[in-house]
């Protein structure tokens, strides 16, 4: 399987998609001290295989709670408290095992620790493996909403490995679909009529190994990397990786973590963002009902309604993309295109969101 080489300007570093779990010459080496952090879920299931392939002078092991409702600063304390105790220096590395929040968190504590050391993601969940690991974004929610605590510090490596979703709950690996959707919509129709044509769940792996998604993470992973090495700090195109996004963090903050996945919460953001598209013009209901029904066929069929339009929309405003009260929208074009939009009025939100209500 190939490496991966993303290039920014702050940091060079691989994207390894190999079988970390069963090759025994992988190995994981550092000179200094590692702490590896983790959830219970994914350390009953996988730390007795990836501590013997780490080469370091110490190793110690922080636990920290599961799911998004953990992601917060309180987390992030328990785990500096951990490199503290264990006396980590400026030489020393973290570790993320898991998913997509525990890439965050880890990526977050270690570019503040000491201001600033190494971290290695091993992503345990599609959602990460696709999108959380790679790129830099770590961060943590609060009670204003998704992500808006953090910065920007990329890995010093990734290791992607298919053979860590056989343990993945069928929910979480759907969830996670979300993410290669909105990569391919955006970027690549070609690859996205790949996963239309293989989009019965025999037909990826869904109920096996999900051996036969490992093309289309290479490919969402492909595009994320050259969009990284563009815009490493999301001044521009690396905006369009957050097609869905912006009604997928108010859906979540206003059902407080607790209701839908982040890649389910993503599915809804992106039929809404399509109803925006309309509505402006950019996408005809045909390609938008192709993305539903994708979107359906891969099992991401969940709902939601919106119970106050005005309360949802002034959410909005708490997003990381609007500026001076001015909203930003990541449209797809069409499919295979996007466009930033920031000239939509109140009144063809509201138009949009109580279509949903």
């Amino acid at each position: 399987m190939p490496t991966l080489h993303i290039q920014t300007p702050s940091a060079t570093y691989p994207v390894i998609i190999d079988r970390l779990l069963h090759d025994e010459r992988a190995q994981i080496q550092h000179p200094g001290k590692v702490l590896l952090v983790s959830n219970p879920k994914i350390a009953g299931l996988y730390l007795h295989k990836i501590l013997p392939k780490i080469r370091a002078s110490e190793v110690f092991v922080c636990i920290v709670p599961d799911g998004e409702v953990h992601k917060t600063m309180r987390t992030i304390e328990q785990i500096l408290e951990c490199a503290f105790a264990h006396k980590l220096d400026r030489k020393s590395l973290m570790i993320a095992l898991g998913g997509g929040v525990i890439s965050d968190m880890v990526g977050f504590a270690s570019g503040i620790y000491e201001r600033g050391i190494e971290y290695i993601s091993i992503p345990t969940t599609l959602l990460a493996q696709v999108d959380a690991s790679v790129g830099g974004k770590c961060g943590v929610n609060n009670a204003y909403g998704k992500n808006l605590i953090g910065l920007f510090h990329q890995p010093k490596a990734v290791y992607i490995d298919v053979d860590f979703l056989s343990t993945l709950p069928p929910r979480e690996l759907r969830a996670g679909l979300a993410e290669v959707v909105k990569v391919f919509a955006c970027f690549d129709s070609g690859a996205f009529e790949r996963l239309e044509a293989e989009s019965s769940a025999c037909d990826l792996g869904l109920d096996s190994r999900a051996s036969g998604l490992v093309p289309f993470i290479q490919r969402a992973i492909e595009i994320k990397a050259q969009v990284v090495e563009q815009d490493e700090r999301e001044s521009g195109i690396r905006a369009a990786l957050n097609y869905g996004h912006t009604f997928a963090h108010v859906i979540e903050n206003l059902t407080n973590y607790r209701e839908f996945l982040h890649g389910e919460a993503v599915g809804i953001g992106i039929r809404m963002a399509n109803a925006l598209s309309q509505e402006l013009g950019i996408m005809s209901e045909r390609e938008s009902r192709r993305i539903d029904s994708l979107l359906d066929r891969l099992g991401l069929q969940q709902r939601y309604s919106v119970r106050d339009v005005e309360e949802f929309y002034k959410c909005f405003f708490l997003d990381k993309k609007s500026t001076n009260n001015t909203l930003c929208f990541v449209l797809a074009r069409g499919i295979g295109g996007f466009e930033l939009r920031s000239d939509v009025s109140k009144e063809q939100l509201c138009k949009v969101l109580g279509k949903f209500a």
